[in-house]
């Protein structure tokens, strides 16, 4: 009879670890910190660039803007108008009956409570994207005060709404709040 000798197998302490149990542990742990480094520069790389971030907001000061005076300024490589409305504007504006419009919106839609003196606008036809009359001095700003798109005669009223011409649609209003009375952040 051959005797076979057998070595006796340690079982690990009550509630303790093993060593087996921390090579796991570390294992997992290497492995984890592995695909961050791997996944980080592939999800990082998505972000926008800081040319990008820095034209996706613009501040702009209304305060040399007069009664009855715009500007055009550019915001993402678009041209925006900002328009100080005077209190004969609005009133004209307030008195449009909306329901006979091709996109009903009141002023007070398309300007800030408490702002209803100023509009902001994109400054381009909603028809086919050319730039309208009206923001410069001496400029035409069709037959209901506000701009005219000379491309293919689309009339806007002081509220940037469409009323005359091919436009479908009113002058786009960009996202912006008021910083200060007369301060905007645009975008």
């Amino acid at each position: 009879m051959a005797s076979s000798t057998q070595t006796p197998v340690q079982s690990p302490p009550e509630g303790g670890e093993t060593r087996r149990d921390f090579l796991h542990i570390a294992t997992a742990a290497t492995a984890a910190v592995g695909a961050g480094a791997v996944v980080w520069p592939l999800v990082n790389q998505m972000n926008p660039s800081a040319d990008v971030l820095a034209l996706a907001s613009i501040d702009l000061d209304l305060g040399g803007i007069e009664e009855g005076m715009a500007i055009k300024t550019m915001w993402r490589g678009k041209p925006v108008f900002a328009r100080h409305l005077t209190a004969d504007e609005i009133a004209k504006a307030n008195a449009v009956d909306i329901s006979g419009l091709r996109d009903p919106q009141t002023l007070a839609d398309r300007t800030k409570p408490g702002n209803e003196q100023w509009l902001i606008t994109l400054a381009v036809c909603t028809h086919l994207g050319c730039v309208p009359l009206g923001a410069a001095q001496g400029e035409s700003r069709g037959d209901f005060g506000g701009y005219f798109c000379p491309c293919h005669g689309s009339h806007y009223d002081t509220a940037g709404r469409a009323r005359k011409g091919p436009a479908p649609l009113n002058l786009e209003v960009p996202p912006y709040v008021f910083t200060t009375p007369t301060s905007v952040t645009i975008g």
